[in-house]
């Protein structure tokens, strides 16, 4: 009997996020992405049956149904198959099995959590198949194009490279493709440095991201500016975590705040707004909008001197503190 476990890290985009939307980046000459893995897991397991049948059990849609065959379950129109239709399609795997799926990532957080679960079940049934996985690069372009279909809507590709590859991602995208480059995260302050706070409302980066590329597709001055605004924060942060001067964090993480909010003022919200003013009164260095804004998850970059204050100032404001730390190359 064959039985897979498979778990896929969220992220954390520490600069240019959006900029990962194409044709976004082409129309400011191409821009990089920086995002770290964390242990925010994804988790996918599948048991073999003795029978055809598949059962698809959800814990996060609280889902559980068996279905008699592939092609039932290919041809089931229910919500909570949105998700699994197009990749048991695309696979057609051979023989019955038990698949569980379930995110730690909290809804809308802003982690790339569904992304991350894309990733994990791509890996979960290509392993039952027997099928050898590519290159990061076109298990992203094949995640990219599956929740594109989910979703309907245009959608980056970030998320997916933590997922599959781990630490922390310096992405170029440009038009002849994307580079990804890899670095350690062990021996960095990313860990001790890394506070993630969640802001109890719910974010939702397709609609964001989808303003700004229709208004960058109309030419909008403002919107243009800030595009090539938050690139230049991106090749910075670049540079900074290739060099190690982790100490210039702060400010970059301060001028991508600014320039986010110049994109779309969808991004921040009240609650982001609210943490952002305690925790920087708490001791905080600098807050980081997730993904894109809005609500989810903010990452707070807080010294080990003050980051009890800042959770406790936090907690009492209402705030989760989510038990969260970066994750080295996989």
């Amino acid at each position: 009997m064959k039985n897979i476990s498979i778990k896929s890290p969220t992220r954390v985009d520490l600069a240019g996020g959006t900029l990962d939307l194409w044709p976004l980046y082409n129309f400011i000459g191409g821009a990089p992405t920086v995002n770290v893995a964390i242990d925010v897991w994804t988790q996918v397991d599948i048991d073999a049956r003795s029978d055809q049948a598949i059962e698809i059990h959800s814990l996060d849609l609280n889902y559980k149904k068996t279905f008699r065959s592939c092609e039932e379950l290919v041809a089931s129109a229910e919500p909570e198959m949105t998700l699994f239709r197009p990749l048991l399609r695309h696979f057609q795997p051979r023989g019955g099995f038990s698949l569980k799926a379930q995110s730690q990532s909290p809804v809308g957080g802003g982690l790339g959590g569904s992304s991350s679960l894309v990733i994990s079940l791509i890996k979960a049934l290509s392993a039952w198949g027997g099928t050898r996985l590519a290159n990061s690069h076109e298990v992203v372009h094949f995640a990219h194009n599956i929740e594109a279909e989910v979703l309907n809507t245009p959608t980056g590709t970030q998320d997916y490279y933590p997922a599959f590859s781990g630490g922390l991602n310096i992405l170029n995208y440009s038009f002849t493709g994307t580079q990804q480059e890899i670095l350690p995260v062990k021996g960095s302050p990313l860990d001790e440095y890394f506070l993630l706070i969640n802001t109890g409302r719910s974010h939702h980066s397709g609609l964001n991201n989808f303003e700004v590329l229709k208004s960058a597709v109309q030419k909008d001055k403002k919107t243009m500016q800030a595009l090539q605004d938050l690139k230049s924060v991106a090749i910075e942060m670049s540079q900074v975590c290739r060099d190690q001067k982790w100490d210039r964090l702060p400010g970059l993480f301060q001028k991508e705040y600014k320039h986010r909010i110049q994109l779309s003022e969808g991004f921040s919200s009240p609650e982001i707004e609210k943490l952002h003013s305690l925790a920087l009164n708490a001791g905080a260095d600098a807050v980081k909008i997730c993904g894109a804004g809005g609500g989810g998850c903010v990452l707070v970059w807080v010294s080990p001197n003050h980051r009890q204050k800042v959770i406790s100032e936090c907690q009492k404001a209402g705030f989760q503190t989510l038990n969260a730390r970066p994750v080295n190359p996989i």
